[in-house]
C-alpha cells in the first residue's frame, strides 16, 4: 500500500489535502483511491480497481485505506473504530478471517473448471443467467468468465454448444 499527496488547496483558512492511495494485493489486484481529507472529512472522490470491486469489497474499502490515510496525512484525529453489525471486527463480520483480497481465492487448472462448470449448471437449473453466476462467484470480467466457460466446455464438463453432425 502507498499513500502520496496528490495536491492541497487552502479555502477560508483551512486546508485541504487530496492523497493518492494505492492497494496492490497478492493476486496482483490493485486499487487506486484519490480521496479528499479537510478538517471537518474524509471523502473518497475517485475508484479505479482492477479487477472491478464487487460490492462487499466497496463497502469495506474505507477501512482499507483510513488506517495509512490518517498515518501519512498527519491529521491526529483517531479513526473511529471499526465494527461490524454485530460488534465485530471488520472483515469478520461477514464471518471471514479479516484478511480480504479483491477476488475470492478459486483452485485453478481442471478443479477450477469443475466449479465453473457447477455454478453454470446449478444457475441453469435455477433459472438465472449462468454467465452472471460464474461472474459474481468468480470475481472477474464477463469476457473472462465466458473463457472458463469455454474451458469448462472443452475439457467436457459442459455440453457443447452446437450439436456436431
Amino acid at each position: 500500500m502507498s499513500v502520496r499527496p496528490a495536491w492541497k488547496v487552502r479555502e477560508d483558512g483551512e486546508p485541504t489535502s487530496w492523497y493518492t492511495v494505492r492497494l496492490a494485493f497478492p493476486d496482483e489486484a490493485c486499487v487506486e483511491v484519490l480521496a479528499v481529507v479537510s478538517a471537518e472529512s474524509v471523502s473518497v472522490e475517485d475508484v479505479r480497481a482492477r479487477p472491478a470491486l464487487s460490492l462487499d469489497d466497496l463497502t469495506v474499502l474505507a477501512e482499507w485505506i483510513e488506517e495509512p490515510l490518517f498515518e501519512r496525512c498527519g491529521s491526529g484525529r483517531e479513526s473511529p473504530s471499526v465494527n461490524g453489525p454485530d460488534g465485530a471486527a471488520a472483515g469478520t463480520a461477514a464471518g471471514g478471517s479479516g484478511a480480504r483480497r479483491a477476488r475470492p481465492v478459486r483452485p485453478r487448472g481442471i478443479e477450477g473448471r469443475r466449479l465453473v462448470a457447477e455454478e453454470y449448471r446449478a444457475a441453469q437449473d435455477q433459472g438465472v443467467d449462468p454467465v452472471l453466476a460464474v461472474m459474481r462467484t468468480t470475481g472477474h470480467s464477463r469476457r473472462r468468465s465466458l473463457s472458463m466457460i469455454a474451458q469448462a466446455r472443452d475439457a467436457g464438463f459442459l455440453t457443447p454448444r452446437h450439436v456436431r453432425r
